[in-house]
């Protein structure tokens, strides 16, 4: 846990905040900290700080904050994924909080398998959990946005355009000829399951606009996939 993210149920006054749970406890028996130490702090979605610790104690810890800076910048780009095993999902949502997307997407498609859609990692709590844990590691403080989208036709025929407006679309498709590596940072970037989007879901989406590309030469895994892929957009970003 590189932050402490605050929430307004914390707040005892405008700069006092009170921790009873896990973060208390993440305080007092990893960091031990003692009164008058500084941790760093961020306001969930807001801006990031120090705290300084006032009091601690069997009970919970008291802090003073100041918050006084911005938290990192966005990645560039925004995610559509096919959904993953539930056993890659938890890596996932933590990945793209800790990369900083914004929005994340997830699909349905011809390989993915209908019981992933009733994975409890879908539950709203267990995934913002997951991006939670995703924000720690990183010293972000802003929730990426998921959507759910079992149904991959209207997705792409419906919503896909909208999404699209003003800003490029890439479909991660093995043997493509461009890299997207090569492509203009600030899109949105389709990546599908083990195994890759079928020819019919790669030509639906390039009917809209999408155009393929390539991530490497390798077979990757989804999370691995995931990773490559906005690490090679996230260059220019910085």
């Amino acid at each position: 846990m590189n932050i402490i993210l605050l929430e307004q149920a914390d707040w005892l006054s405008h700069d006092q905040v009170a921790l009873n749970d896990r973060r208390y406890i993440h305080l007092r028996d990893i960091l031990k900290t003692d009164i008058g130490a500084t941790v760093k702090v961020g306001m969930l979605n807001g801006d990031v700080g120090t705290g300084e610790v006032t009091s601690i104690d069997n009970h919970g810890a008291r802090l003073r904050v100041t918050l006084d800076q911005a938290p990192p910048p966005r990645h560039p780009n925004d995610i559509v994924l096919s959904l993953p095993r539930p056993k890659m999902l938890r890596r996932v949502l933590r990945t793209v909080a800790e990369m900083g997307v914004s929005t994340l997407h997830l699909v349905n498609s011809a390989r993915v398998e209908k019981s992933y859609w009733q994975s409890p990692l879908l539950e709203p709590e267990r995934i913002d959990a997951a991006l939670r844990a995703g924000l720690e590691r990183s010293a972000d403080t802003r929730l990426p946005s998921v959507h759910l989208h079992p149904l991959f036709r209207p997705f792409v025929e419906d919503q896909l355009p909208d999404l699209m407006r003003n800003r490029g679309c890439w479909i991660a498709h093995p043997g493509a000829a461009h890299s997207l590596a090569d492509q203009a940072n600030g899109g949105i970037v389709m990546l599908g399951p083990e195994g890759g989007f079928v020819p019919f879901e790669v030509e639906l989406a390039q009917a809209q606009g999408a155009r393929p590309v390539h991530i490497g030469a390798r077979v990757l895994s989804v999370d691995t996939a995931v990773t490559a892929a906005l690490s090679q957009t996230m260059v220019r970003a910085g």
